[in-house]
């Protein structure tokens, strides 16, 4: 017996050492060699190279492209989870596939299919044309697929907890004279907060991060239309190694800080 838990406890030590081997490999190489080939030259030349007027004005775009994207889905996926976990309604469980739909489709077929929507020779192009309204290659194309592709993640880390959390102390709440409003900021909120939360970090993750569906309906147009991980794209086909891993570097630092939140918002959670 005591051999079998001295076995058990080897396998047990081999397989963390594996583990953090393989994150290690896989995360944290990566990570080391975007900061040393950012910093290959120097300090100086790190913030010249992010100090560039085209490099800042991505990193602006990406910052405000998050500001408009994130907040509106948080409104979008506190709706759809309200909806579909305190109604039953015919085409509810479509209402949720068509939330999951995002997931399912690449982000390049996501711009493809806006830009057959809305381009000069699209669907409803000409129509918007004829009005004097451009959607492509515009900061509102940005805004756009970023709002699709992101859609889901605060829907889909709220929907399976308020599921499970059951409208009981909302109707209690109801039943002791609370209106709408004051149920949803006093009951219902306090109850998801983590998970809303939680669903903004990783949308955030992910519109910072977008690259398939925003260079197709962008136009990647230098500082104008162009996103970090864009601008990195060009900085590296324009055989500027040092500023694309300058550039990457931001948006590796912008990830980290993403990873602790979250980690951070997991701990509380349990809690």
């Amino acid at each position: 017996m005591t051999e079998l838990v001295h076995r058990r406890s080897l396998a047990e030590r081999i397989f963390i050492a594996l583990a953090f081997a393989v994150s290690g490999l896989v995360l944290m190489v990566p990570l080391a060699v975007i900061f040393a080939f950012a910093f290959r030259e120097g300090v100086g030349v790190y913030f010249s190279n992010i100090l560039e007027r085209n490099t800042l004005h991505a990193i602006g775009l990406t910052v405000l492209t998050s500001l408009v994207v994130v907040p509106i889905n948080i409104v979008f996926g506190v709706c759809a989870a309200w909806l579909v976990t305190r109604f039953r309604f015919p085409g509810r469980q479509f209402l949720i596939t068509v939330i999951e739909i995002p997931f399912s489709v690449s982000p390049i077929v996501a711009g493809v299919i806006y830009l057959f929507l809305y381009g000069g020779q699209g669907l409803l192009g000409p129509a918007l044309a004829s009005v004097g309204i451009q959607l492509m290659f515009t900061l509102s194309a940005i805004f756009l697929v970023s709002l699709f592709v992101t859609a889901p993640f605060v829907a889909r880390e709220l929907i399976p907890l308020m599921q499970q959390q059951g409208s009981e102390d909302e109707e209690a709440s109801l039943s002791l004279g609370a209106n709408g409003w004051q149920m949803f900021w006093f009951v219902t909120l306090p109850n998801i907060r983590w998970a809303l939360l939680y669903g903004a970090i990783l949308c955030n993750a992910r519109v910072m991060g977008e690259f398939g569906a925003v260079s197709v309906v962008s136009g990647a147009i230098r500082g104008q239309t162009n996103t970090l991980p864009l601008q990195i794209s060009l900085l590296f086909n324009d055989f500027n190694v040092t500023g694309s891993f300058a550039a990457a570097s931001v948006l590796a630092l912008a990830s980290v800080i993403t990873l602790v939140l979250k980690t951070l918002v997991e701990s509380k959670g349990r809690h």
